[in-house]
């Protein structure tokens, strides 16, 4: 991967749906030579999709966290099967420290929340939970931002 390649990939997380010829125009390559960039970094993982990013809160939903205190040497990663049977489940992060896990859902309202809570605190390794309610986010990679610009020399972000 090289300067290029992050460019590209800075532009498609800005916008994924940027136009493969605007995006070789803003990094001076030709509409095919970034096509093949991007395939190629499809192909190797480094794209792994793309996404549409929804308001919850426009469409209704309500966005929440739940610290998980597992067990014993009940290990975070058994979060993974737990996570594909509880739908509302967006995210889990096993963590350093208390608590084991941190899981992020959605659901659609306070009852629907009290529901996946409840469903979460009776499974067999959890023994606490607790739970946050998000009321307003920020997140770098959503937000449009200029290109990073990156020192030729280095291929580092270049100081302003």
């Amino acid at each position: 991967m090289d300067g290029l390649d992050r460019r590209i990939i800075d532009l498609l997380r800005d916008n994924a749906r940027m136009p493969v010829s605007e995006i070789g125009r803003v990094v001076g390559l030709s509409s095919a030579a970034t096509g093949r960039r991007i395939a190629r970094l499809e192909a190797s993982g480094t794209i792994q999709r793309y996404v549409t990013v929804v308001d919850e809160a426009a469409v209704g939903g309500l966005d929440a966290f739940a610290e998980v205190r597992l067990s014993g040497e009940t290990s975070g990663d058994s979060m993974e099967p737990i996570a594909q049977r509880i739908p509302e489940i967006a995210q889990y992060f096993v963590v350093a420290g208390d608590p084991d896990v941190l899981v992020r859902f959605t659901v659609d309202n306070v009852e629907h929340l009290h529901s996946v809570i409840n469903t979460i605190r009776r499974l067999e390794n959890v023994v606490g939970t607790k739970t946050l309610i998000i009321l307003s986010s920020w997140d770098r990679r959503r937000t449009a931002r200029s290109p990073v610009r990156r020192d030729p020399g280095t291929d580092r972000p270049a100081a302003v």
